[in-house]
């Protein structure tokens, strides 16, 4: 059976620690967590943090930017968050994803406010979204959406 192609966009830049120059440990221990989940769950997820080691290897902008598009072109879900503070290359990656008619899944916490244009974007793409106070409630949403007939994960 195929794996279901999962590009996981998040935060990069305003989720850096640059003392250490890479993520804050917080953010590396979610994503991995998540990114183990769904690997888990029969998916291959392609996230640009890991490719980049956490921050520790940035890759140059000619490089990264064409990756990612090459990796959401490619995939069968973008899974993102749009970010605590709006983050500039997630709200691309949903562009893209919009635009190569991708299927899409937020993640959105409760408790923030989101661009009208995030909020609204399943009026022109094929967005699910969950809304969650804390990881435990995403995982268990994102667990019901990756089983259902439309993919194949596991």
């Amino acid at each position: 059976m195929r794996k279901t192609k999962v590009f996981l966009a998040a935060p990069f830049q305003n989720v850096m620690n640059s003392a250490e120059k890479k993520m804050n440990n917080e953010d590396v221990t979610s994503l991995s967590r998540l990114i183990q989940f769904l690997e888990k769950n029969g998916c291959e997820v392609h996230n640009a943090h890991l490719r980049e080691k956490w921050g520790e290897e940035w890759m140059h902008p000619d490089v990264c930017t064409k990756i990612d598009y090459d990796e959401i072109s490619k995939a069968d879900i973008l899974i993102a968050f749009p970010g605590k503070y709006p983050s500039g290359g997630v709200h691309i990656e949903l562009g893209w994803a919009s635009a190569l008619g991708k299927r899409i899944i937020l993640l959105l916490e409760k408790s923030n406010g989101y661009s009208n244009l995030v909020i609204g974007l399943k009026k022109v793409a094929n967005v699910e979204y969950i809304y969650y106070s804390n990881e435990a409630e995403y995982y268990e949403k994102l667990i019901e959406l990756l089983h259902k007939p439309t993919n194949t994960c596991a």
